[in-house]
């Protein structure tokens, strides 16, 4: 995928090996989990479409997303039927909640910042779908190599909302959020999801 290399230098460090290992021991999780993230990435999309009705590319931009995000869901949660995986509740990683303490509270920072946010989580999600694919059986990592190129998409879409919708440029604070988000990767996580950090 042509993106993949400006992903993987966009992102400061690389899944570590111990988080494919877990991921791996735990594949059913890994499923439940990712079908959450496409619910919440949705959601995501949604509550921005209610907030920022006034604007008019992002309503139709978040509006495609959401979506695509809910047809992902779809997708994972057919595949866990197929599987005998029974959906149930998880909590979340706290991965995203690294990530959103440190959003701006004052526009239009609030908003830049957000579509920032939204920009590493689908980075990851891509670099994590093409770190895991070659380990996984047939099906299961052929979905994942088919969902590089919508989230590779998403990655780089956020990024143009960010900088169309701030009132300078967004290399500082994408800078700042690159450093957040390698140490929300890197930080050891008690319990394995989908976003979680490196395996305690």
């Amino acid at each position: 995928m042509s993106l993949l290399p400006e992903i993987e230098s966009f992102l400061l460090c690389p899944t570590p090996d111990a988080w494919i290992a877990q991921a791996l021991q735990n594949q059913d999780l890994l499923l439940i989990d990712h079908a959450n993230c496409e619910k919440k990435a949705a959601s995501t999309a949604l509550t921005l479409l209610f907030r920022y009705v006034e604007k008019a590319d992002l309503q139709y931009k978040l509006s495609r997303l959401a979506r695509e995000e809910l047809r992902h869901f779809e997708q994972v949660a057919a595949l866990m039927e197929k599987r005998g995986i029974r959906y149930r509740p998880v909590s979340a990683a706290l991965y995203a909640q690294r990530l959103h303490k440190h959003i701006r509270s004052s526009e239009p920072h609030k908003l830049v910042d957000t579509l920032i946010v939204g920009a590493f989580i689908e980075a990851r999600s891509c670099e994590r779908f093409h770190r895991l694919a070659p380990y996984l059986d047939e099906e299961l990592g052929g979905f994942y190599r088919s969902l590089l190129k919508s989230e590779a998409r998403h990655y780089q879409g956020y990024l143009q909302m960010a900088q169309g919708y701030a009132e300078e440029s967004i290399d500082e604070r994408v800078a700042f959020f690159a450093g957040i988000e390698r140490d929300a990767i890197l930080t050891p996580d008690a319990e394995f999801r989908f976003h979680s950090g490196a395996a305690a």
